[in-house]
């Protein structure tokens, strides 16, 4: 026998592909990972709308600290967060309002609602900006819950 012989019978073995056994137990093992991962990451999800919502409140807070820099004082409830994108025509003056704006633009939260302002705050903070959660109502619980500016 050649070594060209050998080569030859090597490249027609390689050439034939994968045997049904090894393709079924390929697609056993990808089916026993999905069946383990994806109920964890589906459980998750939840978790992290919450922790989107959290961290967009944070942002804007800094924002309204911002304004308040310049203008000595948070707008009121009627301004509301559009006074981080445009300048208040209405309300009290916002005569140190920064050229462009604290904010680029007003993020919706992780269901796709408006996030509501209020000043002054109800939870004892000069000013609060919250998520109803989930639902889109106030109170609720688990990922109805209202997230809030009071928890950060």
């Amino acid at each position: 026998m050649t070594m060209h012989t050998v080569s030859h019978r090597y490249a027609a073995r390689r050439a034939r592909g994968f045997t049904l056994v090894e393709i079924m137990v390929v697609v056993v093992i990808i089916g026993i990972l999905g069946a383990l991962v994806v109920p964890k990451l589906l459980g998750r999800t939840g978790e992290a709308r919450v922790s989107a919502a959290k961290t967009d409140i944070a942002t804007m807070m800094q924002a309204l600290k911002l304004y308040k820099l310049d203008n000595a004082r948070y707008p009121n409830t009627e301004q509301g967060l559009q006074s981080l994108i445009t300048k208040p025509t209405t309300g009290p003056s916002a005569n140190g309002w920064k050229a462009g704006g604290y904010l680029e633009r007003l993020p919706k939260d992780p269901w796709g609602n408006s996030y509501q302002y209020l000043s002054p705050g109800v939870h004892g903070g000069e000013v609060e900006i919250f998520s109803y959660g989930a639902d889109g109502q106030p109170g609720g619980a688990a990922d109805d819950a209202d997230i809030g500016s009071w928890e950060n």
